[in-house]
């Protein structure tokens, strides 16, 4: 290169917040897991103080809360991706006499328990439910992890706790999606901010409201399944043998 090009490139900056956060991730992740293994406890005790350590309530490294987040987001995706290799609807519809029934029970009363913790604490109804169905769910990823490390996922007692975890997957994508429809009738809004108390009109456009949401919700689920199954169990297939 020219003279006057080296010197461009001496003085081009490099911006690398990826490597920076992936690097100091893995790197954390590692001396933590490390030590979380020592002390005989899960490595994801190791794994979730690391993304504390460079989070931006501690002091030293900060990492790019942008990359951090969609990082967070792939990570997940393949976790869950490992879910559906271990799963099936056959192994669900085997465990359902335990799952279904055991998952909504279990959620139902987590949070009438959070609501009544919420209530003792002076929340208002809406936070006390909210508050009480983010006490009910467990995290599918933490646990598969877990089911994992011991070997259990192919066990029976796995099988049970993979589609119980799959229920409550179920109901809070449902909570999720109804819940900005109900705000305004739980005295706030889907913003989050504290509304008025609603009259009879606006009330009965509430309901509607949450009835056509329920429905448009069901609908795209029942379509996304039944699609999925055509595509999952045939299409896929056929591409992947024809990519062979």
């Amino acid at each position: 290169p020219l003279p006057h090009t080296r010197t461009a490139q001496r003085h081009m900056p490099h911006s690398t917040p990826l490597i920076a956060t992936i690097v100091t991730g893995l790197a954390l992740a590692f001396v933590f897991g490390a030590l979380a293994h020592r002390l005989r406890i899960s490595p994801l005790v190791g794994y979730l103080v690391a993304g504390i350590a460079i989070g931006p309530f501690t002091p030293g490294f900060i990492a790019d809360q942008n990359l951090a987040n969609e990082l967070a987001e792939i990570g997940v995706i393949l976790l869950m991706f490992g879910v559906g290799l271990h799963f099936s609807l056959k192994e669900l519809w085997d465990v359902r006499s335990i799952a279904v029934p055991g998952a909504i029970v279990q959620i139902a009363v987590a949070t009438l328990l959070g609501a009544g913790l919420a209530h003792t604490l002076g929340w208002t109804p809406g936070g006390g439910l909210v508050f009480g169905l983010a006490l009910s769910v467990a995290s599918t990823v933490v646990l598969l992890r877990a089911l994992q490390e011991r070997r259990l996922i192919t066990t029976e007692r796995g099988q049970i706790a993979v589609g119980w975890l799959i229920v409550e997957d179920l109901v809070m994508v449902l909570t999720l999606v109804l819940l900005p429809a109900i705000a305004p009738l739980l005295g706030g809004n889907a913003d989050g901010q504290p509304g008025a108390h609603p009259g009879a009109s606006s009330s009965a456009l509430n309901l509607n409201q949450l009835l056509a949401t329920l429905a448009f919700t069901i609908g795209k689920v029942a379509a996304f399944v039944a699609i999925m199954m055509v595509v999952g169990r045939r299409v896929i297939p056929w591409i992947l043998h024809y990519t062979a």
